[in-house]
C-alpha cells in the first residue's frame, strides 16, 4: 500500500501520518518526488481499509494497493526512478533517471598488474567511467581459471588508483562480501548468484550499490522478486543487468540478448538498467549492433569485455573486444546517445 500526499504538504503533517501508520505496527518507507510525497507502507495491509487510512489526513491525495508481489522495487511503491550514485575521485558517476548512459569495461578476469592497469588506462581514455574485472570467477567446470581471488582485488585497487576509475566485480560468497566491498564501489552478484538468498540479504545490508545480473533462465518477475531481496535488506541503490538467457539455439551466439525486457522493466521498476552485451552474445563481433539496439531501447549503462590479447585471454576470450575495437564501438555508440538525448560523458583527460 502506498500513501500519496498533496503536493505543498508540511513536513510536520507527513510526520504526524507516518508516526500514526507506525502506531499500526506498519513500517513506512518515504519517497519525495517531484512533485509529491509518496509513504510506503510496508507490512500486512491486508486487513487494513484504505478509508481507514485515508481518514488519517485532509492532506492526503490518495491510498493505493501495490500489486505487484515485488513491492519496492516496483514503479507503484517508488513513482520516481532511481538514481544511483557512484562516487568516484573524479566526480560522481549518476546511473538511471535522465543521467547519460555509463560505459563499464574492462576483462573478464584480473590476470595480471600490467593487464590490468593498462586496460583501465585505454578504456577511460575512451570514455569509460567503470573498471569490470573479475576477482573470483564462477566457471562451469572446475577445471577452468577460477580468478586469482584476494590478490586481483588489489590489483584492482591499483588500478582505480592509477585511473580514478570506479571498480564493479563479482562477489561469490557471503565469507567473501566484506572483502569484495572494501575494494568494490559497486559489488556485483552474478547470473548464477541472482538467486542465492543468503547472498543477496547480506548485499543489501551493506552500503555499497549492488549490480544484479539476470540469471540464464530468470523470468523478469523472478529477476525482480530477487532485487527485492536486497532492497527489503535495507540497500535501495541497485542496478539491473540484462546479459542474456538460454534459449534453444545457442549454434550461432552463446545466449540471447533480451533487449525486450529493457523496454519492459520501464514500466515495472524504478531501478536503473544497464545490458552487458558481451555475455548477452558472446561473440565480439556482435558486440557493437546489439551495444546499439541497447542505447537506443533505453539502457542506462553498458557492460563490454575488453581485453589487450582477446586470444591469450583466461576466460571469456572470444567475446572481448581489444582496446582499439572498444575506442571505435565507444565512437559509433555516441551517436545513438545523442539521438537518445543522454550524450555520453566523455574525458579524453590524460590519466595519472
Amino acid at each position: 500500500m502506498i500513501v500519496v500526499m498533496k503536493s505543498g504538504t508540511p513536513q510536520g503533517v507527513i510526520e504526524a501520518v507516518v508516526d500514526h501508520l507506525h502506531g499500526w505496527s506498519l513500517a513506512t518507507q518515504i519517497i519525495i518526488g517531484r512533485e509529491n510525497t509518496v509513504i510506503g507502507l510496508i507490512g500486512d495491509t491486508s486487513n487494513l481499509a484504505d478509508d481507514r487510512v485515508q481518514e488519517l489526513s485532509p492532506f492526503i491525495e490518495r491510498v493505493l494497493r501495490v500489486k505487484k508481489r515485488f513491492k519496492r522495487a516496483s514503479r507503484e511503491f517508488h513513482p520516481e526512478m532511481t538514481v544511483v550514485s557512484v562516487p568516484t575521485a573524479l566526480g560522481p558517476i549518476l546511473i538511471g533517471g535522465d543521467a547519460p548512459p555509463v560505459l563499464m569495461a574492462g576483462p573478464c578476469s584480473v590476470e595480471n598488474e600490467s593487464m590490468i592497469i593498462e586496460t583501465a588506462r585505454r578504456i577511460r581514455a575512451a570514455g569509460a567511467r567503470v573498471l569490470r574485472g573479475g576477482a573470483y570467477k564462477p566457471r562451469t567446470s572446475p577445471y577452468d581459471f577460477q580468478g586469482h581471488g584476494e590478490s586481483a582485488l588489489g590489483l584492482l585497487a591499483a588500478a582505480r588508483e592509477a585511473t580514478g576509475l570506479a571498480i564493479v566485480t563479482e562477489v561469490m560468497d557471503t565469507s567473501d562480501l566484506e572483502m569484495v566491498a572494501e575494494v568494490a564501489d559497486i559489488v556485483q552478484i552474478g547470473a548464477r548468484n541472482m538467486q542465492n538468498y543468503a547472498l543477496l540479504k547480506k548485499a543489501g545490508q551493506q552500503p555499497r550499490p549492488v549490480l544484479l545480473k539476470r540469471a540464464f533462465s530468470a523470468t523478469i518477475d523472478e529477476w525482480l522478486l530477487a532485487a527485492e531481496y536486497i532492497l527489503a535488506a535495507g540497500n535501495p541503490n541497485v542496478i539491473l543487468c540484462e546479459r542474456g538467457i538460454r534459449t534453444f539455439d545457442n549454434q550461432y551466439t552463446r545466449n540471447t540478448l533480451d533487449l525486450v525486457a529493457v523496454a519492459v522493466l520501464r514500466t515495472l521498476t524504478h531501478l536503473p538498467v544497464i545490458v552487458d552485451p558481451s555475455h548477452g552474445t558472446g561473440v565480439s563481433q556482435f558486440v557493437e549492433a546489439t551495444a546499439k539496439a541497447a542505447l537506443a531501447i533505453g539502457a542506462d549503462g553498458l557492460m563490454i569485455e575488453v581485453h589487450p590479447e582477446p586470444g591469450r585471454a583466461l576466460s571469456d576470450g572470444p567475446q572481448c573486444l581489444t582496446p582499439d575495437q572498444f575506442d571505435a564501438v565507444v565512437d559509433n555508440l555516441a551517436p545513438i546517445a545523442e539521438v537518445v538525448g543522454r550524450p555520453f560523458v566523455r574525458s579524453r583527460a590524460a590519466v595519472r
